[in-house]
């Protein structure tokens, strides 16, 4: 009887048992990803452009709604992969074909830039709209400037009207600093420069840009990103000058930007001729021959005397291989500069030409060490010579030195300002006798 009971119980359990065999043991707390190529897309660009242009349409023309819209929908919607159609959604309504046409297959809204009022307050509320999207989906930024980049590119294939719209959200973004000047080498496409499309937009930009910031603020950012020297290339070949330049920004009322341009184009004639300075003194050219060139250089390029004494003595300067003894370098520097003294006399005619010199010289000898005991010497010789007179020196020594080394230089020329004054005042005691 037990035993009958012992095999009833283990058939009664064997289905159990084997259910336990057969279970596979699993990890918990484990999370399985599915490859990429595995995942399905969210959304392809016709549904991306339909969601997007539904929210736009239902807000309307209230920009904070606009903004709150683009805000959540960055949380649905996958902007990282359609920053491109999302951008021309709200510059142009929709999807761009290559040239800047709007594509037929896809449907459209009125809510964008191109379609908006055309006036600065306007544009400064769609910029506002761009800066908040970028600021809180930081990943646009860079996908934001290609767009820009791109869109400036179809200039061609827009109105007057859509161009003058982007010109100033354009310049308002690159005033508040969401997008680099970088993004105006688009500008120099050849075809946009050869019909003037180049030239007007950027009429337009600049005026939007310097309406926010001033033309401090423009010119550092242009260099910034290398762009100073290039704005020349907004024209065609046959009209890149520095005059034409001139007239055209400034009859379109942005004579700040013609100013900056014709000081960049005189900063790169200088360095040009300092280089070739460099050159000529470096081979030992003759000082008449230097001399002549340089008097050719300012009438050509319109450099005044003062800015040319100081090219000069930074030519001379740099022409030398100097000792790196303090006791010997100030005797090779005499050396030097009495080879020299002709070249710097030709150009110091003028009292200011003179002072400009002597501030050369003490910011040369401040900011190299090893000189630092010569600069009396130097403004000695060149006494003697004839390139610095007394009036000048006594100017320096009294009111126009600059603060670098101030105290060590002054108490280096003390001596020789002394005897000048006793010099001076004896030479106007002769004159009254002799009266």
């Amino acid at each position: 009887l037990l035993l009958t009971s012992l095999c009833h119980c283990i058939r009664f359990l064997e289905p159990f048992m084997s259910n336990q065999r057969q279970q596979k043991p699993t990890l918990t707390g484990q999370r399985f990803k599915t490859r990429k190529r595995d995942e399905k897309e969210r959304f392809d660009p016709f549904q991306f452009q339909e969601s997007i242009v539904q929210g736009l349409n239902q807000t309307g023309t209230d920009l904070n709604a606009v903004t709150k819209f683009l805000d959540a929908s960055g949380a649905k919607l996958d902007y990282r992969r359609y920053a491109e159609t999302l951008f021309d959604i709200l510059v142009a309504g929709g999807t761009l074909a290559p040239g800047g046409t709007l594509s037929d297959d896809v449907t459209c809204t009125d809510f964008c830039l191109f379609k908006a009022q055309e006036d600065m307050e306007t544009m400064q509320a769609y910029a506002q709209v761009f800066n908040k999207l970028i600021r809180r989906y930081k990943y646009l930024e860079k996908g934001f400037e290609e767009e820009i980049k791109k869109l400036l590119l179809f200039l061609k294939g827009f109105t007057e009207s859509e161009r003058n719209k982007l010109a100033m959200l354009t310049g308002i973004l690159l005033a508040n600093g969401s997008l680099s000047a970088s993004i105006l080498s688009s500008l120099f496409n050849e075809n946009l420069v050869k019909e003037g499309v180049s030239a007007c937009f950027a009429v337009k930009l600049f005026k939007s840009w310097l309406s926010e910031k001033d033309i401090n603020s423009v010119a550092a950012s242009l260099r910034k990103v290398g762009m100073e020297n290039r704005l020349m290339e907004l024209f065609p070949a046959n009209k890149r000058s520095c005059e034409h330049f001139s007239k055209y920004f400034t009859d379109a009322g942005l004579k700040e930007l013609s100013d900056f341009a014709r000081n960049q184009q005189s900063i790169g004639a200088r360095k040009e001729l300092q280089k070739e300075l460099q050159e000529l003194i470096s081979r030992g050219d003759p000082l008449k021959d230097i001399i002549t060139y340089i008097r050719e250089e300012i009438k050509k390029n319109n450099i005044s005397e003062q800015t040319m004494i100081g090219l000069i003595w930074s030519s001379v300067m740099s022409s030398v291989e100097w000792n790196k003894k303090e006791e010997l370098v100030t005797e090779q520097a005499i050396k030097h500069l009495k080879q020299y003294s002709p070249l710097l006399k030709a150009f110091t005619s003028q009292g200011l030409s003179e002072l400009t010199l002597l501030l050369k010289i003490q910011e040369y000898c401040y900011d190299n060490i090893h000189f630092m005991k010569a600069f009396q010497k130097i403004v000695v010789l060149l006494y003697k010579a004839d390139v610095l007179s007394e009036e000048a020196i006594l100017k320096w020594y009294n009111e126009a030195h600059l603060a670098k080394g101030k105290s060590v230089f002054l108490e280096q020329m003390q001596k020789f300002v002394e005897w000048l004054k006793n010099a001076e005042e004896e030479s106007e005691s002769e004159e009254e006798e002799a009266d």
